[in-house]
């Protein structure tokens, strides 16, 4: 008797309850979204995925995957990474696409939002400057150019 095979096809199956499973092989939104905000944390700060690597003793092609959403990063994983890049747990979901049914409806924002194009935080003029940003000391300083983009930005200069 052979024995049943695992099939990679992208076609969902359903459970013993009648939900749809997500298709094997393909990474979820919210795996993919998690991956992304630790490549952009990870390079605001400088580091290769080497050295994040060695940080949580994983090799650089580990963390690749967990980037591109390939792997699942587990609650104690990014418990760690957010210890090591300086950030909280929640970190890794915000800005989590609207459509996603685990946000709040779009009436229970405090604040309206514009669009920002996922691609804009990845840029490396985007992560140039929110480098330089935290390479300013005085918080002062940091305050007033913080308050200069945003009423330049305002004014459509």
């Amino acid at each position: 008797m052979r024995k049943p095979t695992k099939t990679r096809g992208l076609k969902a199956s359903k459970t013993s309850r009648g939900k749809r499973k997500w298709p094997v092989g393909v990474p979820r939104p919210v795996d993919v979204h998690v991956g992304s905000r630790l490549r952009l944390r990870r390079t605001l700060l400088g580091l290769s995925q080497g050295k994040l690597g060695e940080a949580v003793g994983l090799t650089f092609q580990q963390i690749q995957k967990y980037e591109r959403g390939a792997n699942r990063v587990g609650a104690s994983r990014l418990f760690e990474f957010s210890r090591i890049l300086d950030v909280t747990v929640s970190y890794f979901f915000e800005e989590m696409d609207k459509d996603d049914k685990s946000r709040p409806a779009p009436g229970l924002s405090d604040q309206p939002q514009l669009p920002v194009d996922p691609g804009s935080m990845s840029r490396r003029e985007t992560l140039e400057l929110v480098r330089a940003y935290y390479r300013i000391d005085d918080p002062g300083v940091r305050k007033r150019v913080y308050d200069l983009i945003k009423s330049i930005a305002k004014t459509g200069i």
